[in-house]
């Protein structure tokens, strides 16, 4: 039984993985539907395996790995916020403002900064 859990977990991370990271198109219903339908799970019961198993939310894992998506798309530096905000399904830039400085300490605009800072002292060398 543990076995089918486990699998079901990663099944889990690979859609929301999948979802930010690959998919280029807009989803047009909410994360706990699109993860239902592909799962063929409720997802009550995905909620509570995934917390139970990994110690952390399926939304946070979500937001975990958007946020990473951000930071690799500021860093690549051929979209602006705007566009970011969109591909991304943000409704506006404040909010992904808001929650990048969340969950990095940093607003967008600083991370930038300091990657072209880094960037720069890398060159120099």
């Amino acid at each position: 039984m543990g076995d089918k859990k486990s699998i079901l977990v990663e099944k889990i991370k690979t859609t929301i993985i999948e979802l930010v990271h690959y998919r280029d198109d807009q989803i047009k219903i909410n994360l706990s539907d699109h993860l239902s339908d592909r799962l063929n799970q409720d997802y009550t019961y995905l909620s509570n395996l995934f917390s139970e198993v990994k110690g952390t939310t399926i939304e946070k894992f979500y937001l975990v790995h958007k946020i990473e998506k951000v930071k690799e798309l500021l860093v690549y530096d051929e979209l602006n916020l705007s566009e970011i905000a969109y591909k991304l399904h943000y409704s506006s830039v404040a909010h992904l403002s808001n929650q990048f400085k969340k969950m990095t300490g940093l607003t967008p605009s600083h991370f930038k900064e300091l990657k072209n800072k880094r960037r720069s002292m890398l060159e120099d060398v």
